[in-house]
């Protein structure tokens, strides 16, 4: 991959399937979040669909399609955290567990021009609770985004518009994503993009990669050359 990560003052990370392998994780936990509030394995298995389907759409958006169009329930207040509550549950042991990208400390070596972010679909509160408490080497994985770590319930283009106009995301900025949202939100905020294809859930990824021009490497060892 002969990609200039010199030329980047900003670099933007999607959390799953990126800096963590927890796609799988993600998956398992819809599942048991429909499961745990009454649902049908045919009716958990079509959340499970949607968040596959939607990528790294922000979690609350998801349980909303969830009440309104598979279980056929008013959407309020209550029942929403009441789902939010659970994923916490769940997610809060297997994403203390699960892979970190081994290469990060490397490629935070190789790019020290550049400020780091974190921007994910999962919750927010969640994902700067767990942070401070994963290892690897000398960093925590919250030390390694001094740019901060972002999430739900915003939407990530809503992030990045934010956080360019704020001067916290400098451009030329780069982001690196495994999803079609990923690739959709880095585009419309005119930052380049990156797929990273080892952890994706994405079935089509390598026709729809082909059909955008969109560059591609295995994971981040494959982005430094190793």
């Amino acid at each position: 991959m002969n990609l200039n990560l010199a030329k980047y003052k900003t670099i933007v990370f999607d959390c799953d399937g990126v800096v963590l392998n927890s796609n799988k994780a993600k998956v398992q936990a819809y599942f048991d979040v429909a499961k745990r509030n009454g649902g049908s394995d045919a009716e958990a298995q079509a959340f499970v669909h949607h968040h596959v389907t939607k990528g790294s759409f922000p979690r609350n958006g998801k349980i909303e399609y969830y009440l309104k169009e598979i279980v056929k329930q008013p959407i309020t207040t209550e029942i929403v955290q009441k789902y939010l509550e659970a994923f916490e549950d769940i997610l809060d042991k297997s994403l203390m567990q699960c892979e970190i990208a081994p290469a990060l400390p490397a490629l935070k070596v190789a790019t020290p021009q550049a400020t780091w972010m974190l921007l994910s679909g999962g919750d927010q509160a969640e994902l700067r609770r767990i942070f401070p408490r994963r290892n690897i080497d000398s960093y925590n994985l919250a030390q390694l985004f001094e740019a901060g770590i972002f999430g739900g319930p915003d939407q990530k283009e809503d992030v990045l518009a934010r956080e360019i106009a704020n001067g916290n995301i400098q451009l030329p900025a780069l982001f690196l994503g495994d999803s079609k949202y990923d690739y959709q939100a880095a585009k419309k905020a005119g930052l380049d993009f990156l797929f990273l294809s080892d952890w994706t859930e994405v079935k089509d990824w390598q026709s729809y990669c082909q059909k955008n021009t969109i560059a591609v490497v295995k994971n981040i060892e494959e982005l430094l050359g190793n």
